[in-house]
């Protein structure tokens, strides 16, 4: 199984960055290659919740779906691939003050076994590395810019 993490400071309080980034519902907003996402569950948030999305990689683009497998507000929020590549994708929020948030990912997924796996695996891991970081910084600058927003919606006299 080949384990990637990212980690990035967001300057938003935790409960802004949980309510944003743990909602699949917003991925294609800032998950690189992914285009579209739809619940796929009754439930729509929280452990249970299922979202199938397209994702795109070069010139191919697959369907995938996910499901919610833990859920702890403002802690962390885990998701399982249950069609495509088998995968498990951990976000975990940090509160490091009023304004401050650190997000980190860590992703585990597995490719086919045997040698040519094993080939495969080297060679997209860059590639799945860049894509992880792209995201990163997309989820940091959406959830800042998001803020942003609210906070002067909610005060529009600054």
């Amino acid at each position: 199984m080949a384990h990637l993490d990212c980690r990035g400071i967001i300057a938003v309080p935790i409960d802004f960055a949980f309510e944003y980034g743990a909602d699949l519902r917003n991925a294609a907003e800032w998950v690189f290659g992914v285009s579209r996402v739809d619940l796929a569950s009754d439930t729509p948030i929280g452990v249970g919740a299922v979202y199938t999305g397209n994702l795109t990689l070069g010139p191919i683009t697959t369907r995938s779906t996910v499901r919610v497998t833990e859920w702890v507000p403002n802690s962390h929020v885990c998701v399982t691939s249950v069609s495509a590549v088998p995968s498990r994708s951990t976000w975990r929020f940090r509160s490091l003050g009023e304004h401050k948030t650190e997000v980190t990912v860590d992703i585990d997924y597995s490719l086919p076994g045997g040698f040519a796996g094993k080939v495969l695996g080297r060679t997209i891991e860059p590639f799945v590395q860049l894509a992880v970081q792209r995201s990163d910084t997309a989820l940091r600058n959406t959830i800042e810019r998001r803020y942003r927003q609210s906070q002067s919606a909610s005060h529009p006299d600054k």
